[in-house]
């Protein structure tokens, strides 16, 4: 039995899964209330499912890019579960994971997350003779740089906004494939099948060394009252 958490986002969801095949799934919107409503969702979704916690034998959590505060939650309560339990712990890009839907289609995948500040998030993935490939890592861009560096038909996904869609297509033409959004929408199946692969390929991540993946430092605003 396995336990995937995605905290990326504002919409929340974690699943339960047999061998990388989901049995249980739960997503909810948290807003900035991760903390508050992580345990409780996973105890009611465990009780439900009639599955007890120390069943779980691998913990799967997206790492981002993503919410800054969302991502420290996730990957907190996933550390200690798998730390709890003596578990294998794999944390999963959260751009890898909306990139992967698209494997099947054999072309350059570009999964890209709003960044703030005109800045994008996106990565370069591709499925190659049956193996998929991470082409570019990570890493903060904008649309102008991006657009200049796309030669060939790409397919753009992920959580980005009506501008950044209008961009793309302006500047690219029919080298932009844009899916409809509600085949972008983020699926937690993709960080199983993910997080599955790679526990298979006998990977896992020290608990101790995991960080997300925030590619810029979180806005903190000033406390009410201060110079």
């Amino acid at each position: 039995m396995e336990l995937a958490i995605d905290t990326s986002y504002d919409l929340t969801g974690i699943a339960l899964s047999q061998q990388g095949k989901i049995i249980s799934e739960r997503t909810w919107y948290s807003g900035q209330n991760h903390t508050v409503d992580l345990a409780p969702n996973l105890i009611q979704q465990l009780a439900q499912a009639k599955i007890k916690l120390d069943s779980i034998e691998a913990v799967f959590v997206a790492m981002g890019p993503g919410s800054f505060n969302g991502l420290r939650v996730g990957i907190s309560f996933a550390k200690g579960i798998a730390l709890l339990l003596n578990i294998p712990l794999l944390g999963i890009s959260t751009l890898e994971s909306d990139a992967y839907p698209f494997a099947y289609t054999s072309l350059l995948i570009c999964p890209i997350h709003q960044a703030g500040q005109e800045k994008i998030a996106s990565a370069l993935y591709q499925q190659r003779d049956n193996s998929w490939q991470h082409l570019r890592a990570e890493h903060l861009t904008t649309i102008e740089l991006l657009c200049q560096q796309t030669l060939e038909e790409t397919i753009f996904c992920g959580q980005m906004s009506s501008e950044t869609e209008s961009k793309l297509q302006k500047h690219l033409g029919t080298r932009a494939i844009i899916p409809p959004r509600f085949m972008r929408s983020h699926h937690i199946n993709s960080l199983v099948m993910l997080g599955w692969q790679k526990l298979n390929m006998g990977k896992h991540d020290n608990l101790s060394t995991l960080q997300p993946i925030y590619l810029r430092p979180p806005h903190i605003t000033k406390p009410r009252g201060a110079s």
